[in-house]
């Protein structure tokens, strides 16, 4: 089938007058007649008779004109020429970026980002992973006018959580949470203040929608809700419990309830009573939220001591507590403590609680004796309740009062068992707590200040001497309680450092493991960005398994990404020639006698490995254990059961076929 005449004769024009731009609209323009009339390499071609200009004879050539509908392929041409240098564009994996070159030859685009310079990416991997940032998005304002942009952040968290919104669209308050923490906004021991502050003043803006739950998104509106006969109607009707929740609060806020008539609050409450009723068995925190909108209000069915029946069967508010915001956790904990006896078994169950409700629980009755002797009885068990030690050492001084208590330094003896060993769950919460603060100098130095001298002593050394906290970090906070209390350093116990080797390779490998780093950016995350886009046509994403799939793939891919690039950066490349032969280190050749007989092995760098050559790698267990040692020196043989040892019998230069083995791959560059 031939082109049409206007067609035909529009791109001869433009072919006559190197008009480009003129020539690419009218494809564009005509992009499904071209489909089927012309293949994708005539249209390509077409488009290359109007220009010179090599770097957009580049763009049309990457473009896929041979392997793709015609019509995408000049989707890519359009991207690719947005992506001047200068200009600001988006990537969901690294946030927003700044186009600095455009390289024809090698067909790369540059672009800086906040924490990655230079960052290169393959033309495809451009139009697959960029996208071009709109002039409002959230990070070009931070970008553009910095003092604009933290001023609205300190002075109104609300209208930057609705700026927030407009750039990424709607989404729950944990995505929100990640989205802020993450392109660095808000800091992640902020985020609660921040949000507390943001969602009070967006409960009664009429563009925002604040749903029930936690999984459902938070939406802006285009327009503010009216509340009149239609919205009666709709509500009256509505039978998602969740849903009815989010507009009868919306609706209070709006102080629309006081003004309501008697037939609205009939209606209002009959659709309260049959969420409650709906929800039974199914959801426990969102039974706990109706309830308390339900008492809030003023209604009376169900009966208060029904609902509170049910929320004490089987405990079922330890697990509502565990998934409701503080606010809500405590108003439901003051609904269920409604007498003496009621309060007894809320502190027997403290130690089933999440820390937000035990947190709660010592906020409203921590004045009460009746409390206080749960708490400290609890606490003196041979294992007192994580949460409850976290908050306790974490807020010693709100406790300093507490004659039930025991003495602080027990407690700081359980948190420094708490933040050893492996954990999960609610546990592994409290460890990171404990963690972060013995990590903090200020919370450390008034620690201290309240111990006796004897006691800085004990908690010092029994610090000292755990073995299970992070290295680097454990060491940091022995040098910070030394500072803080200098007599302590007479008990410090000196550990001879191990040497430290410099990190190399050789450039065969150092090459491979690159060219495994550009496979991965520039054909394995673009691949996955497809998956994800081509998973999103099947609908509803929470119970669409392809893309949660391809999602968990993008985790992964990302983090090799990040492994990858790391390790780039902190291994070179070695020839290894200034290798001697005093000890055993890479570069060497060594002969062992081992209780099997005698081996020889080739000690190379960290991604050096070849069974079949003998060549070993400096990290392998069998490598480390002969670093450092001499001719004649016994080693542990790995794997070969205890007491087995084996002997070097020579240190020797490295062979001609080794260091041929490690040469640069031919075609291959670093």
């Amino acid at each position: 089938m031939a082109l049409s005449e206007a067609l035909a004769g529009g791109l001869e024009a433009f072919a006559k007058s190197g008009d480009f731009n003129g020539a690419l609209a009218l494809l564009r323009d005509s992009s499904q007649e071209i489909d089927k009339t012309m293949s994708g390499a005539e249209a390509r071609d077409a488009l290359k008779k109007t220009t010179k200009d090599r770097l957009l004879l580049s763009f049309v050539d990457a473009a896929g004109f041979d392997v793709q509908p015609a019509g995408k392929a000049l989707l890519a041409v359009e991207k690719l020429m947005g992506f001047q240098p200068g200009t600001y564009v988006l990537s969901k994996a690294w946030g927003l970026g700044t186009v600095k070159r455009l390289d024809y030859f090698y067909r790369r685009v540059t672009v800086d980002f906040r924490n990655r310079k230079g960052h290169q990416f393959s033309y495809q991997a451009a139009v697959e992973m960029l996208e071009n940032a709109p002039e409002d998005h959230i990070l070009v304002f931070r970008e553009a006018d910095p003092d604009a942009f933290a001023k609205l952040l300190a002075d109104d968290p609300a209208g930057f959580v609705k700026a927030v919104l407009k750039s990424y669209g709607d989404m729950t308050a944990t995505r929100l949470e990640d989205v802020c923490v993450a392109n660095g906004f808000v800091k992640a021991v902020n985020w609660k203040k921040f949000w507390d502050r943001a969602r009070a003043a967006l409960r009664s803006d009429p563009l925002v929608e604040i749903p029930a739950r936690k999984a459902e998104p938070i939406r802006a509106r285009a327009a503010a809700e009216d509340y009149g006969d239609g919205w009666l109607t709709a509500f009256s009707h509505e039978t998602d419990a969740a849903r009815i929740l989010a507009l009868v609060r919306e609706y209070d806020s709006q102080g629309k309830f006081a003004e309501a008539s008697g037939e609205t609050r009939e209606k209002i409450g009959e659709r309260l009573s049959f969420a409650l009723t709906a929800v039974k068995k199914v959801d426990d925190a969102l039974y706990a939220r109706l309830c308390a909108l339900t008492l809030k209000l003023g209604f009376l069915t169900p009966p208060a001591e029904e609902m509170r029946a049910y929320l004490r069967e089987r405990k079922r508010y330890v697990k509502a507590a565990a998934e409701l915001p503080a606010r809500e956790v405590g108003e439901m904990l003051s609904f269920l403590a409604c007498d003496e006896a009621a309060k007894t078994r809320l502190y027997a169950a403290l130690p089933e609680l999440c820390f937000t409700a035990v947190s709660e629980t010592v906020a409203r009755f921590g004045g009460e004796k009746q409390c206080r002797e749960a708490i400290g009885a609890l606490l003196r068990l041979p294992k007192a309740p994580a949460t409850l030690v976290t908050l306790v050492v974490g807020k010693y001084e709100q406790f300093a009062g507490w004659e039930e208590l025991p003495p602080l330094s027990t407690l700081l003896l359980e948190a420094i068992a708490l933040g050893e060993g492996r954990q999960s769950g609610e546990t592994l919460k409290m460890q990171n707590v404990v963690r972060r603060l013995f990590a903090n100098t200020d919370w450390l130095s008034k620690i201290f200040a309240s111990l006796s001298d004897a006691d800085k002593v004990l908690v010092f050394e029994r610090f000292q001497a755990s073995i299970a906290w992070d290295p680097a970090t454990h060491n940091t906070i022995v040098a910070r309680m030394v500072r803080t209390v200098p007599s302590l350093e007479a008990r410090v116990v000196r550990v001879e450092k191990a040497k430290e080797r410099p990190r190399i390779t050789s450039f065969r490998s150092f090459a491979l493991k690159k060219a495994e780093y550009l496979k991965l950016i520039n054909e394995d995350m673009p691949a996955n960005v497809k998956r994800i886009e081509f998973a999103k046509s099947y609908g509803d994403l929470s119970e669409n398994a392809e893309y949660q799939y391809a999602k968990d793939e993008q985790r992964a891919l990302m983090q090799k990404q990040t492994l990858m690039q790391a390790d780039l950066e902190a291994v070179k490349p070695s020839d290894f020639l200034d290798a001697g032969t005093d000890s055993v280190e890479p570069g060497v050749t060594v002969r062992i006698a081992t209780p099997d007989g005698e081996r020889t092995y080739h000690v190379l760098g960290e991604w050096d490995n070849d069974t079949a050559l003998g060549i070993l790698s400096s990290k392998a267990q069998l490598a480390v254990n002969m670093l450092g040692r001499k001719a004649g020196d016994e080693f542990e043989m790995p794997g070969a059961g205890a007491g087995k040892q084996g002997r070097i019998v020579s240190i020797e230069p490295l062979p001609a076929e080794i260091r041929e083995w490690m040469k640069l791959p031919a075609g291959m560059q670093i």
